[in-house]
């Protein structure tokens, strides 16, 4: 009997997966594979701590899949040769997969069913990965938009583009399972360096995982979520950004939760976070009109701006968290502890690369790209270009955050001294900015400017006349 294959990617769950569930229907047994390539993405490859989080998420998967009689395969190389090799090698009449949304993967997919066509096998793809496809929220007059706010309403004013999918109580297997190395082949993660093991106590990771972080957001923060999202001391966000980026929970499932429980039109808070849920759906509506997002600016007179250079130096401090501005260098080091950061201090950790330092956003894109354990390519770019004031729906350049009110405006204290326990000694009015307060409090609080916490980089007000002065140029030309 001829078999199946269920290609998975960026959707390593069970429930409400379109492309298993169509699998299953076929009636005949079902072969789930996932294929890691990191050479076609070039260098958009996953990161160091996207590969930890994968590696522990195809594990969880496996373990599901395993509890339903069936069991992941794991190939390592191209899926347009690893996939028409299993394929006839085991008989496998039609393959399922859901759409892929990188540039490089959609165009890795159209080479897969280009090739499956060639020898009799059918490829089924369904959208699995966002509400709707790009492309589907469209202007008045039918045109697609780069701007969030529109996009956003008309995206609402679609509905539902698909149910739910239910969650399969039994996958059927084929009689013999394809020869693979197994996850541990992938090498995914590097022992020697060790990094690993600072990100393993923050997370939880898998589909169960993803569900857990939902009811528990849910129970505790999403009320007040618009509110205070913006409070780094605070457990006010919802940190389910990887688990969306891995597929682990969909958009729709959120949706779904979200909306059985309450109104958005009522519930601020609810509405604001589904808000982001949207975002994310629109950053990959920009890189399907500009697969160049990633490294052009959007807006043609970025490609002119006067930035820096011989700034090596300067990024190697920003990348450390050893700026001189405590609320810059806190997001810095927690984004290397955990993998993650506040949305709050991206923002302004972005804004001081960017605009403080003037350097390229595309090295700061590179470096979150790497450390992120939700390192999306959509999100990822089009953040950085709406910071850097290139992108299509941006913020505008001269919004500058100013990494010292903001600690005090959004009562950050309890988060630097978090990640920065060198300044523990220093009073709250000192915390954001000791490089300007008197050098004998500074001492008198344990503080060695220069030795055990460096001197700020540059001087905000300085360094923020630059940056509109460098604007004012690109304007001009």
């Amino acid at each position: 009997m001829s078999a199946v294959i269920c290609w998975f990617f960026q959707d390593l769950r069970l429930s409400d997966h379109p492309a298993l569930t169509a699998a299953i229907a076929s009636g005949k047994p079902v072969i789930p594979v996932y294929i890691y390539d990191d050479v076609s993405p070039g260098k958009w490859a996953p990161g160091g701590a996207s590969r930890w989080w994968l590696d522990q998420s195809l594990r969880a998967l496996d373990a599901d899949l395993r509890q339903l009689g069936s069991q992941l395969i794991i190939g390592h190389g191209r899926a347009d040769m690893i996939i028409p090799d299993l394929a006839k090698a085991h008989a496998v009449s039609d393959v399922y997969a859901h759409t892929h949304h990188d540039p490089w993967a959609r165009d890795m997919q159209a080479n897969v069913m280009a090739k499956l066509k060639a020898e009799g096998v059918t490829f089924h793809h369904s959208e699995g990965v966002l509400l709707w496809p790009p492309g589907s929220a469209l202007s008045k007059v039918g045109e697609r938009m780069r701007v969030f706010t529109p996009f956003k309403k008309s995206l609402y004013r679609l509905g539902r583009y698909r149910a739910i999918a239910p969650r399969p109580a039994h996958i059927p297997a084929p009689a013999e399972w394809p020869e693979h190395d197994g996850i541990d082949g992938l090498a995914l993660i590097n022992h020697q360096i060790g990094w690993h093991k600072t990100l393993t106590p923050h997370w939880q990771v898998g589909e169960a995982a993803a569900q857990h972080m939902l009811a528990d957001f849910i129970d505790h923060a999403m009320d007040d979520y618009k509110r205070l999202r913006d409070f780094p001391s605070l457990k006010a966000t919802s940190r389910l950004s990887p688990y969306l980026h891995f597929g682990e929970i969909s958009p729709l499932q959120i949706l779904n939760v979200v909306e059985s429980i309450t109104s958005l039109d009522d519930n601020h808070g609810a509405e604001h976070f589904i808000s982001e849920v949207v975002w994310r759906e629109f950053s990959y509506e920009l890189l399907d009109q500009r697969p160049d997002m990633p490294q052009a600016p959007l807006k043609e007179a970025f490609s002119k701006f006067p930035w820096i250079d011989n700034y090596d130096h300067l990024l190697t401090a920003w990348k450390r968290g050893q700026t001189g501005y405590p609320l810059v260098d806190a997001g810095m080091r927690e984004l290397y502890a955990t993998g993650w950061m506040h949305n709050r201090i991206r923002m302004i950790t972005a804004s001081f690369l960017t605009k403080h330092l003037l350097i390229p956003w595309q090295e700061g894109e590179d470096w979150f790209f790497d450390t992120l354990v939700d390192a999306d390519l959509a999100s990822n770019s089009a953040g950085w270009q709406w910071v850097a004031g290139s992108g299509a729906d941006a913020s505008p350049y001269f919004r500058i955050f100013n990494p010292i009110t903001q600690g005090v405006k959004f009562e950050a204290s309890e988060y630097v001294r978090h990640w920065l326990p060198e300044l523990n000694g220093l009073s709250d009015d000192m915390l954001f900015d000791p490089s300007s307060a008197p050098p004998a409090l500074v001492e008198a609080a344990g503080v060695q400017l220069g030795k055990t916490y460096p001197h700020a980089l540059v001087d905000h007000a300085t360094a923020r006349q630059k940056a509109l002065d460098a604007y004012e140029k690109i304007k001009a030309s």
